[in-house]
């Protein structure tokens, strides 16, 4: 089945079928990627979106060749990959030897990076988010390179405004976002020197029923925790909706790299979606603190423009998740850290 708004569910049972869901193509997406020749590689494939992502691109090429490559400190995700039919690599990414020895694939997808913790440990942060990039950028320089980075490289802007397009420059605080910024410089100065094509896939706050911004509210309505809305506007996007965006880019490199912002394509209140979560609970949302003029937003009109709307639409993702936060179904105990302002995350 491909996906389609009309083929949504009106609610997802479980793990499996959220799984399911993630991992169901649209004919854009096989179309986009019948485009591009060549096997598919993706580079820290055992976060939170990499899974999943690798399921996307098999179930839209299943005759094509798609390898995980990570640590695989969880062995889980690499039998969840195999019984998938995804090839995988064990690959501690700081090796540049074990680089260099990966297969050449024509197509990268970028997912390795440090953002949880970062404060802990911030020289492991830069050696991630700017090091690793270095040696990827030049193991594979022949290849076309989608390249995961954050919209927290923007500098906050005004919440009454269309958010940050991607010729505003970058100026974050804190230094996870700042290595980010490193990590985007890296590919784009080897992608000069080596005329690689790629994207710097700059997005802003996926989620699905497990983590992300609309979970971590819902969680606090429904347990009656304060909600902080000093940061107070927020854009987010179906991981799966942003996944395929990520796949498609691989038929929309640009030689030189060149960013795209990715996320849903409203600037929301996050009082008014704790309202909403209020309204399906049957409790007041306990909101705390007062909405900055200021927030991390992007513009994602050239993203729209390249790829449409996402399929998956607000109210859906609303209507998703309070039906999972009532059920109490799993969390993966990550927040998103949407409130901070300060870049120490």
């Amino acid at each position: 089945m491909l996906l389609t708004r009309d083929t949504l569910p009106d609610t997802i049972p479980d793990i499996a079928a959220l799984d399911e869901l993630l991992c169901r193509p649209s004919q854009a997406l096989i179309d986009d990627l019948c485009k591009v020749d060549g096997d598919i590689m993706i580079l820290g494939v055992a976060g939170k979106m990499g899974p999943t992502l690798a399921g996307l691109a098999k179930q839209a090429l299943p005759d094509r060749r798609v390898i995980g490559v990570a640590r695989f400190s969880d062995p889980e995700v690499k039998h969840w990959l195999q019984a998938r039919g995804i090839e995988t690599i064990n690959c501690d990414l700081l090796d540049e030897v074990a680089i260099k020895a990966l297969p050449k694939s024509p197509n990268i997808i970028f997912m390795a990076g440090r953002k949880f913790g970062a404060e802990g440990d911030l020289s492991l942060t830069w050696a991630m988010n700017a090091h690793v990039p270095a040696l990827v950028a030049q193991a594979f320089a022949g290849s076309r390179i989608v390249a995961f980075s954050t919209g927290c490289v923007y500098p906050f802007v005004p919440v009454e405004g269309k958010g940050a397009g991607e010729d505003v420059a970058p100026n974050p605080p804190g230094e996870y976002a700042q290595s980010c910024v490193g990590r985007e410089r890296m590919f784009e100065y080897f992608s000069r020197k080596f005329s690689t094509p790629g994207r710097l896939f700059r997005l802003n706050y996926a989620i699905d029923m497990r983590y992300g911004v609309l979970h971590d509210i819902a969680s606090k309505v429904y347990l009656g925790q304060p909600i902080d809305v000093s940061l107070g506007h927020v854009n987010f996007i179906w991981q799966g909706d942003a996944a395929a965006q990520a796949l498609r880019c691989l038929a929309h490199c640009d030689t030189p790299t060149s960013p795209i912002n990715v996320s849903g394509h409203e600037i929301l209140a996050v009082r008014d979606l704790a309202a909403k979560f209020g309204q399906r609970f049957g409790r007041a949302p306990v909101i705390v603190g007062k909405e900055e003029p200021t927030a991390w937003l992007t513009n994602t009109s050239r993203a729209v423009k390249l790829f449409g709307l996402p399929i998956v639409d607000t109210d859906q993702l609303v209507a998703w998740t309070a039906d999972w936060v009532a059920r109490s179904m799993p969390s993966l105990g990550k927040p998103t850290k949407y409130e901070v302002r300060d870049g120490r995350y």
